[in-house]
């Protein structure tokens, strides 16, 4: 088998097997779990944040043994954070308005789980049982989960490809994909919990959920086509992934992490997060 379709094996077990086990996950807790998925989701990000900072940005200085100027690297993390960021808030402009308890008190950042993956606009949609309506809804939510998941796929393909003589259990790809899969599982308790409190069958609310990872695979092979080109394209590509993962993490994961649990626990669960990224990296 080809690394290309090994990438794409170990991809999809990362991002539609995380993404489909954290929603079996939510499916079988109660509506009240928000202090449970608020510390997995800063554990997650703590991982993603140490990934990012010891092995990404490292790698994507020295490309394949060889090094590219820092400024290029920090234009691919600024370029990487910032489309992703204007993209975000595209979406949240065209539909927070729409959600009647998103008002100007409200926090800028999602503070339950249906913010996360703007449910809460694919319900607003449902109930007025408008087909366009709820069409438009549910594509806002599709475009929602790929935003997350596009960047997490170019990390495992960058990855691979800045790691090709390793084998496919090895290597920074793996631990890529490993991390993505840790990080997936809470996303996945996001997408399935909100889809089964407005009346989803669990177990459709379970494939659906499933299905979301998808995009980690498209990301996967821009990731590794773009990193295979050459010692540029490959700083290109991580220092791109990289940013995207920021503001994930920075943007999302993170400040929800805490809306959903105030207390100080989350800042907790990140710093092991962040350890335990480390310990993953250098052992």
């Amino acid at each position: 088998m080809s690394m290309l379709l090994w990438v794409v094996l170990v991809t999809t077990v990362a991002g539609v097997g995380g993404t489909g086990l954290g929603g079996l996950i939510g499916a079988l807790f109660r509506r009240d779990s928000d202090r449970i998925v608020s510390l997995l989701l800063s554990f997650a990000g703590g991982v993603m944040l140490a990934v990012v900072c010891f092995d990404l940005v490292p790698n994507a200085l020295s490309p394949a043994g060889s090094s590219v100027s820092i400024w290029l690297v920090l234009l691919g993390i600024a370029v990487g954070y910032g489309v992703v960021y204007l993209l975000n808030y595209w979406i949240d402009k065209d539909t927070n308005h729409e959600i009647k308890h998103i008002d100007k008190s409200h926090p800028k950042t999602a503070d339950d789980l249906d913010e996360l993956i703007h449910a809460d606009h694919y319900e607003a949609h449902r109930q007025m049982n408008d087909r366009h309506q709820l069409f438009i809804g549910g594509i806002t939510m599709a475009a929602a989960i790929a935003l997350h998941n596009l960047p997490e796929g170019m990390v495992i393909g960058a990855g691979y490809a800045s790691d090709r003589t390793a084998d496919v259990m090895g290597g920074a790809g793996f631990l890529m994909a490993f991390v993505i899969g840790l990080h997936n599982i809470p996303e996945g308790m996001a997408v399935s919990v909100p889809l089964i409190a407005g009346g989803m069958k669990r177990s459709k609310a379970v494939l659906i959920t499933a299905l979301t990872g998808a995009p980690t695979i498209l990301g996967a092979l821009i990731g590794y086509t773009l990193g295979i080109m050459g010692p540029i394209m490959l700083a290109m590509s991580l220092s791109f992934a990289s940013g995207a993962m920021l503001y994930v993490v920075l943007g999302e994961l993170l400040p929800e992490g805490i809306l959903m649990w105030r207390s100080k626990m989350p800042a907790f669960a990140t710093l092991v997060g962040i350890v335990t990224g480390m310990v993953i990296i250098y052992t």
